[in-house]
Order: C-alpha cells, then structure tokens, then sequence
C-alpha cells in the first residue's frame, strides 16, 4: 500500500515546491485547498492546476468564510494591500489570524480518515513576511495537539507526523529545491493582488523575486512591471 500524504495547497511557489518534496519522497499525494472567501481566486486556479500536473486522483477543496472574521487585507476589500517592505517589523495587515491553526485542522482530519501518516505544509521562517504561525514554535505546538487530538493517535497508535521540509530554508534554497525537483514553478502564483500579471510590490511578491534573483534564475511567471 502507498503511504499517503495530505499536502496543504495555496497554488504559490512555496506551497507547490512542498508538494514536489513529497512527491520526490514518494508519496501518494492528497492535496488540500482552501476557499476561505479570499480576495481573489488566482490561487485556487493555481493550485488546481498544480495538482493536475502531478495527476493526483482527488484535489480537496474546503470552503470555509475567514472573511466573516475579517482584520486581514487577503480577506476584506475595504484594507488595501499595501505595497510590500522585506524586513519590516510587525506582523503585516496581510496576516490573516489564526490561518494556518484552521487549515492544519482540517488537514489532520483529512489525514485521519484517508490514512496517511503526513501531512506537509510549505511554512518558511527565514524569508517571510513575519506571520506567527510560519514559525517552528507554532508547528512544534501544533504537533503536540495533533498527537492527542485524533483517534488515529490515541487509540490506533497511528501517529500523525506535520512534515515542514521548507522552514529553514531561504527562498533562493526554496526556488532551486524546486528547480531540482521540476516542481511546476511556472503554473504558481503568489501576488496577494491577484492579477493576471503579478504586481511585483506586495510582500509576497518582492520575496519571490528576491529568491529568483539570488537563484540566478527566471522567474516564469509574467509581472505587471
């Protein structure tokens, strides 16, 4: 039996080469995506179309409305999203709250019922945007939880393992562990804009050229500048 594997699926760079570090570990992939009412659906076309590059048999898409909490610029249009400042201090108005904690969540119970014993998410505390659970100490604490909070791990003894192969990694380590892997870079997006051209000036962006730029490598995808 193939040992499976629930991946956490933005459609951005970070999330799909995640994807590609299971696949090259050899694991059938159950990827996850989230429709959490967010200001644009750039992203779940991405990841829809990362998924059908790896052909995976089912592409899970949850819904859930972390607009109807609001205080994030990524989920209420009436915050602009402002132009990005690598290195700035503070949590940016683009952290949405408690994110991660609800797709984790839901990521553990898909694992339980599937049966797979990984779940991977692209986290990544060196260069990013400062958000409190990208951080090992959140994952740490969330790893604590999930191996009490399912029957699988209490009862069946089937302990459910959060995988984060990216954390410390820099996005030029990031971008050529996906060139390496052949992850499909070009089919990604990670503008919090969410044109058809990226903007190149969130935080999101700015990460992500700055990580092609020290890759010494293209970026595929097309900028509005």
């Amino acid at each position: 039996m193939n040992r499976k594997a629930v991946v956490l699926l933005s459609g951005g760079l970070d999330s799909t080469v995640c994807m590609a570090v299971a696949n090259s570990q050899g694991y059938e992939l159950l990827p996850i995506s989230f429709n959490y009412h967010q200001r644009h659906s750039r992203e779940l076309a991405a990841a829809a179309s990362v998924a059908r590059h790896y052909n995976v048999g089912r592409h899970l898409i949850i819904e859930t409305n972390m607009d109807a909490i609001g205080g994030s610029a990524l989920t209420d249009t009436s915050l602009p999203v402002p132009d990005g400042q690598i290195g700035a201090a503070g949590v940016p108005v683009t952290y949405v709250p408690a994110r991660n904690l609800i797709f984790l969540s839901y990521a553990l119970g898909y694992a339980e019922v599937t049966g797979a014993d990984r779940v991977y998410i692209g986290v990544n505390a060196l260069d990013y945007s400062g958000y409190p659970d990208c951080r090992p100490e959140f994952i740490g604490m969330f790893q604590q939880l999930a191996d009490y909070a399912t029957k699988a791990a209490t009862e069946d003894g089937r302990k459910i393992i959060i995988e984060t192969p990216l954390i410390h990694l820099t996005k030029k380590d990031i971008v050529l562990l996906g060139d390496k892997l052949g992850a499909p870079l070009h089919l990604t997006t990670s503008c919090y804009q969410g044109g058809d051209r990226a903007c190149g000036h969130c935080d999101s962006c700015l990460l992500r050229l700055k990580g092609f730029a020290e890759a010494g490598l293209k970026d595929p995808i097309l900028y509005r500048d």
